[in-house]
């Protein structure tokens, strides 16, 4: 057989059954082979993953560049909810007095959330503005980090994007933080059980909002790094919190990824914080959503029905039979504080 042939075969062969993908999974876990998370060979993993997605990947996560309010991404609906809730707290903020902000992003990527605040803050009046971002993907902090240097001869602008990871201590001061984010897949790619500690960190730093979503699971798939149509194939194994996927280019990634449902994410979160809002973002519009490769653009949706979807949205988001088939899960949420001698006295009585 001549290789015009091998390529055709494997052609029509198409991805493994799911039947396959699970017999393989059960087959490693029989021979002894350790599936659960490996905190550092999955931090490496999750690195060169996001490492090697390429600029694509910032335009499959956040639209075009060059416009940042534009919200004109596959997450479109999502994204538009998340900066109404953002804008409303830079508003608020600079209403009561403030002129100063401090900022963390967890799980920056190529820096747009970040990029968008302090863009805001500065049309807000905001005089002292100090955003971080930090991620593990070293060359998408450097994304992050060219896009910013536009904004470098902005007075009163401290913008730092740096790799780390966001497991690690975090060296900013105790009640530093008036605005901390971390964004769609990061938590996910989280072993749960390492959560609390970073759920503590992050209660440390905050004295303002703590603003965050996760995929739920119920939610569509995602391969992660680009579009699902990037994908050959891919597969979640739920019991180990693993998604495999190959690629369109042959590359195969394997990555830690846990599906949250809302009362776990209540649990991981109700000992640090006081939830204001944990409902399900966007349970309708990704559904609903038209795909380029199938449907015409006359079966564009019309904008009544846009606002049917927001109604429904809105009628649906805390349902408690709703919530985990959400795209995502939505926490916001503000730092417990500490009980007083007093308080804790009554409590023992």
């Amino acid at each position: 057989m001549n290789d015009s042939h091998l390529r055709s075969s494997r052609l029509f062969q198409g991805p493994p059954s799911e039947a396959t993908m699970e017999k393989n999974v059960t087959a490693r876990i029989r021979s002894g082979e350790t599936l659960s998370w490996s905190p550092a060979d999955d931090e490496h993993a999750i690195a060169f993953a996001y490492n090697q997605a390429g600029e694509k990947y910032e335009s499959y996560a956040d639209g075009d560049a060059q416009e940042l309010y534009a919200f004109d991404c596959k997450h479109a609906y999502g994204d538009r909810r998340i900066w109404a809730l953002l804008d409303d707290k830079l508003r608020a903020l600079r209403s009561s007095g403030a002129r100063s902000i401090r900022i963390l992003d967890l799980g920056c990527g190529p820096g747009t959330w970040l990029l968008r605040l302090v863009t805001r803050a500065s049309a807000l009046g905001f005089t002292s503005i100090e955003a971080k971002g930090l991620d593990i993907a070293e060359a998408q902090v450097r994304r992050a980090r060219a896009r910013g240097r536009r904004l470098a001869a902005n007075e009163g602008l401290q913008l730092h994007f740096e790799t780390g990871d966001i497991c690690a201590p975090l060296p900013e001061a105790a009640s530093s933080v008036d605005l901390c984010l971390c964004l769609y897949g990061v938590l996910n790619h989280i072993p749960p059980d390492r959560i609390p500690s970073l759920f503590a960190e992050v209660a440390r730093v905050t004295r303002g909002d703590f603003i965050a979503t996760m995929r739920a699971r119920g939610s569509t798939p995602t391969i992660c790094v680009g579009a699902i149509e990037d994908a050959r194939w891919f597969w979640h194994d739920d019991r180990n919190s693993l998604l495999e996927a190959e690629l369109q280019n042959g590359r195969r990634i394997s990555l830690g990824f846990h599906l949250f449902a809302a009362d776990e994410v209540r649990a991981l979160s109700s000992s640090r914080f006081e939830l204001t809002e944990l409902r399900g973002l966007d349970l309708f519009h990704g559904r609903f959503a038209a795909d380029r490769r199938w449907n015409p653009p006359t079966a564009r949706a019309s904008t009544a029905f846009l606002q049917e979807l927001d109604r429904l949205e809105d009628l649906y988001c805390r349902d408690p039979e709703f919530v985990d088939h959400a795209t995502h899960i939505l926490l916001m949420a503000a730092p417990r504080k500490p009980r007083s001698d007093v308080e804790t006295l009554q409590r023992r009585l």
